[in-house]
């Protein structure tokens, strides 16, 4: 009987064991899938925002370029007639110095000499504005990519700087904040092979949160100051993202963006690449961007997105990429960011 018993019970623990090893099994199973599931989605997610991104950005773009061209091409001209029209002027003002009594009062009345002492200005402020439209125009198709969805042989800091340019007024002072001081390392590291776009946009996702962080310490710092008007702030750190790119070594290199703000708690940490996870306000941020430029980095160019940061210190986060993609090389530790 009581060898039956040892069995029996022998027999139960190896069906337990069993049991237990297809319930991990498949509770390995449903995760998985739901990581492929949650990837998946961002995937959609991702193609869904880059096609709708492009489509914006290549109407806006077509839509203010033909106007701009227009008033670029004929500033030339008009800053010619102008030129011409005052020459003429200075001329008959030099052979006839006593104009008629009519003439110097219609002279007096439209301030002529105002007028060709302004009009020129007039012309070269016009045309710093058409360039400086032409140069947002180029940003935004540099930014897009719309013609280069394949690797590509590219320059980084173009594409930086692009996305900068269209970020320019969340950099700007306002009556709430400072300027945000963007500080620049940009070492030669030759053209990468890359999807410039995605690249581009993992630099946006990047920069947007660098910006939202130092506005975040900018309202605690003005709610601080609200609570201490006895004595506030003696000095008060200028906001600042810093930017660099170096070569790490002949293969790889390395993007990094530090900013000075509100930093990232260590409960934060371990969640902040996980998809839909945000820390922002409703309505800011849906969590997409920093798993969407992940997958954008391990994925699609086979680096690493890495980040250093602690709660009220900097935040550093550097991205690492092949000079080339497909050598199969194993990236290298990360290079200390010196800006």
């Amino acid at each position: 009987m009581a060898q039956q018993l040892r069995e029996s019970f022998m027999t139960l623990e190896k069906v337990n064991e069993e049991l237990e090893q297809r319930v991990d099994a498949r509770t390995l199973e449903l995760q998985t899938t739901l990581r492929e599931l949650k990837q998946t989605q961002v995937q959609m997610l991702q193609s869904e925002k880059m096609s709708s991104l492009g489509q914006l950005v290549a109407g806006i773009a077509h839509e203010i370029n033909n106007p701009v061209a227009f008033i670029y091409g004929n500033l030339q001209y008009v800053q010619d007639y102008t030129r011409d029209l005052l020459a003429f002027i200075d001329l008959y003002q030099a052979i006839y110095p006593q104009p008629s009594p009519e003439i110097q009062a219609a002279a007096e009345d439209i301030e002529l000499d105002f007028i060709q002492n302004d009009l020129p200005k007039v012309l070269v402020s016009m045309k710093i504005g058409a360039d400086r439209i032409r140069e947002i125009v180029l940003s935004l198709r540099t930014f897009s990519r719309l013609d280069e969805s394949e690797l590509k042989l590219v320059d980084l800091t173009e594409g930086i700087e692009s996305t900068l340019l269209i970020l320019d007024h969340r950099l700007k002072a306002n009556p709430n904040r400072s300027e945000i001081q963007v500080i620049k390392a940009y070492e030669d590291v030759g053209l990468v092979e890359c999807y410039a776009g995605l690249l581009n946009q993992v630099f946006m996702n990047l920069l947007v949160n660098a910006i939202d962080a130092l506005d975040e310490k900018n309202d605690n710092s003005n709610y601080e100051s609200s609570l201490d008007t006895i004595n506030p702030s003696e000095s008060v750190e200028p906001y600042q993202i810093r930017i660099a790119i170096a070569k790490i070594d002949t293969h790889w290199i390395q993007i990094s963006i530090v900013d000075n703000g509100v930093g990232i708690s260590p409960a934060v940490k371990d969640h902040i690449l996980d998809p839909f996870f945000t820390t922002k306000k409703v309505g800011k941020g849906n969590g997409m961007g920093l798993a969407i430029s992940y997958q954008i980095i391990t994925e699609k160019h086979g680096g690493q997105l890495s980040y250093d940061s602690e709660p009220g210190r900097e935040t550093c986060f550097a991205v690492k990429i092949p000079l080339r993609q497909g050598l199969g090389i194993q990236a290298p530790p990360a290079i200390s960011e010196d800006v």
